[in-house]
């Protein structure tokens, strides 16, 4: 039964608020009302995954990437080099070779043919007690192609003869007792480090002492230890563990300290008190037994070694811009850079290169630069510059001299040592004559490291092609290329 009253009727019976189709937004005040989103509730974690239960295998042909999880990794089980043997390996030098053929009436350098002319152009070997006095003093280099023959040889160049003969006239009785203060110089691979090395071997021979540092960048690249020099002005810095290794080796590069005892008066402010009548030997061993009594053990030994009636002294240095550089690594306690003429040893070298002090029983003096391994040293440069101003090389040509450049801030401790005037010499070596070099491939050759027939024509061309003979070009023209 259909209702009387119509809709519209009804509707104006209702109040105001309710009419004209008003009543759907009040009615929402008192409906609940549900907040709508598409993110996933953190109470109620999805769902698990249903797995269809087909194995997807790849097509034929294609790879796929499997992670398997909850396996370890596996540890590294090799073994961890020792402190110090990575440095050992690389600084290994080996001086013979067994697969190399054996150099037939090869002889050996002696007292008597080191400076005898008939020798020149010839390879000399090098005896073995000779060697071995040579590996104390690190006098060879991993750059020296050593390991490619059966035993160590040198060539007796013009260079190499003359300095025998000046080593050999400073030796004699009543001789000069100079002391003779040379830098070597020359291109990469002009046998700088080769001249020094023989020269330190002809002074073992005739039975001096040698001293040598082999590599100025060990002493000035910050990896040594170091500590102030008490009471010392201007500022000085020694390091107890590079003095401690070099007294190590000092008994074994001169055996004949062993049969010199010390004669200077002792001091009761040493560390330690010092034996009665010890042997030089032994006085530097003591001193490498602790790196705290190194520094004044040194001073004792080279005060003897200086004293009347001992044999020269021989001082080497290698790498003679390392130490002429303006700063080093190792930092002073106002944190600005130690000078390398600060650090004791270096200074100490100075003192005789520069002419500060010499040598009373005569010896020499000798540094070489490199041109492989070495910084750019304005001031350096200048100073050889002007003291090789007046030399000549072989070819006749005179060295161009260089001027001092406004712009550039020199270095005045570098210009003092190395001043013109003060008695150093400047020797810039040159390449090999084509006669030197001739008897430097028939070594080769018979060593089993060359192919060809040394011919007039294989020389020419090897030297030329080298740049005029360079020692270090040539080897690797005739040695070890391979076409």
């Amino acid at each position: 039964m259909s209702s009387s009253i119509c809709w519209q009727c009804f509707s104006k019976t209702l109040p105001q608020p309710f009419r004209h189709g008003s009543i759907k937004p009040r009615l929402s005040i008192y409906l609940p009302t549900l907040a709508f989103s598409t993110t996933t509730s953190f109470q109620l974690p999805l769902p698990p995954k249903k797995s269809s239960g087909v194995k997807v295998t790849p097509r034929k042909g294609i790879k796929s990437l499997v992670i398997k999880k909850g396996k370890k990794q596996l540890e590294n089980r090799a073994r961890r080099p020792a402190p110090g043997e990575r440095k050992a390996l690389r600084k290994r030098i080996v001086l013979s070779n067994v697969n190399a053929l054996e150099v037939q009436g090869m002889q050996n350098i002696d007292v008597e043919n080191m400076y005898d002319r008939r020798m020149e152009c010839q390879v000399l070997h090098l005896p073995g007690p000779i060697v071995d006095q040579l590996r104390a003093v690190e006098a060879f280099k991993t750059t020296q192609s050593w390991g490619l023959f059966q035993s160590p040889g040198t060539l007796m160049r013009r260079e190499t003869v003359d300095m025998g003969k000046l080593i050999a006239d400073m030796s004699e009785e009543g001789g000069s007792r100079k002391t003779v203060r040379r830098v070597l110089v020359g291109e990469k691979g002009s046998g700088k480090s080769m001249m020094l090395l023989q020269a330190m071997t002809m002074a073992f021979l005739k039975g001096w002492t040698v001293i040598n540092l082999p590599e100025a960048q060990d002493i000035t690249i910050g990896h040594t230890p170091y500590q102030p020099l008490p009471s010392s002005s201007p500022p000085s810095y020694i390091q107890p563990a590079y003095l401690t290794n070099l007294l190590r080796n000092l008994p074994t590069a001169n055996p004949h300290l062993e049969t010199l005892q010390f004669s200077q008066p002792t001091s009761s402010e040493l560390p330690i008190p010092i034996p009665p009548n010890i042997s030089l030997s032994r006085l530097a061993s003591l001193g490498a037994s602790d790196p705290e009594i190194a520094y004044p053990i040194f001073n004792l030994l080279i005060t003897d070694l200086l004293s009347p009636g001992r044999p020269p002294v021989f001082l080497g240095l290698d790498g003679l811009a390392h130490a002429m550089q303006p700063g080093t690594g190792y930092t002073a306690p106002n944190l600005k850079p130690i000078h390398p003429h600060e650090l004791m040893i270096l200074e100490w070298y100075f003192k005789f290169l520069s002419g500060q002090q010499r040598l009373p029983n005569g010896g020499i003096v000798m540094a070489a630069t490199s041109q492989s391994n070495a910084p750019k040293v304005p001031s350096l440069d200048l100073a050889l510059s002007e003291l090789e101003g007046s030399i000549v090389t072989r070819a006749g040509q005179s060295v161009a001299k260089k001027e001092k450049n406004p712009f550039v801030r020199y270095d005045e401790r570098v210009l003092n040592t190395l001043k013109t005037g003060g008695g150093v010499q400047v020797q810039r070596l040159q390449g090999l004559s084509k006669e030197e070099a001739r008897g430097l491939m028939e070594y080769w050759a018979k060593s089993g490291m060359v192919r060809e027939r040394v011919s007039e024509g294989f020389v020419g061309e090897k030297w030329a092609i080298s740049g005029g003979g360079v020692v270090g070009e040539l080897e690797r023209a005739v040695v070890r290329m391979r076409v």
